[in-house]
């Protein structure tokens, strides 16, 4: 078990090296050594479901290195672990360089900018055979001045990697610590889901799981809070206000790993809700269910939850009802268009 975790980290390692020191016509080779040729490719939106290496290459890579020549990815994040039967490795970082044409429309800077990923990868014969990505595009559109929806509560920023400067994991795995961390996290998460069917607020216990100085640091048009009261009343308050009856999706089971002091989760989707009430992202109560991606991390230490890395795809949940984003986008930043 401690090989084959330690294994795929190093597989996962070829593609990571490949876009840190990154020559755009060598990549669809090298993603080729990695990503099993009928591979999965579920991508935040717009680009959705692809299939294979070279699919994720053309319909994802190639915008973004035509838009960013310089590209770079900066891992804070590498774990391994398994969830049921499967093998997952999950990152967290940014791709950062200097934002030169335009990307899914996005105006260029002449600027460096950072785009925050949490990419996880479900191995199998020693190639990754199910890849579940998402990439903060929000983040870059408020870099380009072309964010056009309602302003963050929490302070967008470009996340930390961890405090304790441990997230790249290559210590031997610890199963009986990756599983009481994993324990702890899912004992969380099921406090949290008694509210408000079970009672007040204070039967999700938040106290007993999350350390005192904890960081919880979301996706750009959330944002970054600290302490039970800053995520409370930035973030928490406003999501169960607007979807009291979120659960988790039963489309398909939940993915839960953990790694030393580490804890991933995934699912696509992963939550199902009804925006039935308003206070959240200014989004009135349009009373239409929905579905959420969000992929994971957190770091737990002494028993209590540290840190939390949160990315949700709000483009794909605006999309789900009925608002275009990148419409918007686009008129906002008419003037800084390229001409045709």
């Amino acid at each position: 078990m401690v090989a084959r975790h330690q294994r795929h980290k190093q597989i996962i390692g070829k593609f990571r090296a490949a876009l840190y020191d990154c020559h755009a016509p060598a990549l669809p080779d090298q993603l080729r050594q990695v990503f099993a040729p009928d591979c999965q490719i579920r991508l935040a939106f717009p680009f959705e479901d692809l299939s294979g290496p070279d699919g994720l290459y053309e319909a994802a890579y190639r915008p973004l290195l035509t838009a960013v020549p310089d590209l770079e990815r900066r891992d804070f994040i590498v774990i391994a672990g398994e969830s049921g039967d499967d093998d997952w490795v999950g990152c967290a970082g940014h791709y950062v360089g200097v934002m030169e044409r335009p990307f899914l429309d996005i105006p260029p800077t002449q600027h460096l900018i950072a785009m925050r990923y949490h990419e996880f990868f479900r191995m199998a014969g020693d190639q990754v055979v199910e890849m579940q990505a998402l990439w903060d595009i929000p983040q870059l559109m408020m870099q380009a001045n072309a964010w056009p929806l309602t302003p963050s509560l929490g302070v967008n920023w470009q996340a930390p990697a961890p405090a304790t400067q441990d997230g790249i994991v290559t210590t031997p795995y610890d199963q009986a610590q990756a599983e009481a961390n994993r324990q702890l996290v899912l004992d969380m998460l099921a406090d949290m889901g008694k509210h408000p069917l079970s009672g007040g607020p204070e039967v999700m216990r938040l106290a007993r799981y999350w350390h005192p100085k904890f960081c919880w640091y979301g996706p750009a048009g959330i944002g970054s809070m600290r302490g039970i009261n800053g995520f409370r009343r930035w973030h928490q308050i406003p999501f169960l206000k607007a979807m009291p009856d979120r659960r988790g999706a039963v489309s398909r089971s939940r993915i839960f790993f953990a790694d030393a002091a580490y804890v991933g989760t995934t699912g696509w989707p992963n939550m199902q809700m009804t925006l039935s009430g308003d206070g959240w992202l200014g989004i009135p109560p349009v009373n239409k269910a929905i579905t959420l991606r969000s992929l994971d991390f957190w770091r737990c230490e002494g028993g209590l939850i540290r840190e939390n890395w949160v990315l949700v795809d709000l483009l794909h949940m605006y999309h789900q009802i009925g608002v275009d984003v990148f419409t918007r986008m686009r008129e906002m930043t008419v003037a800084r268009q390229p001409r045709h």
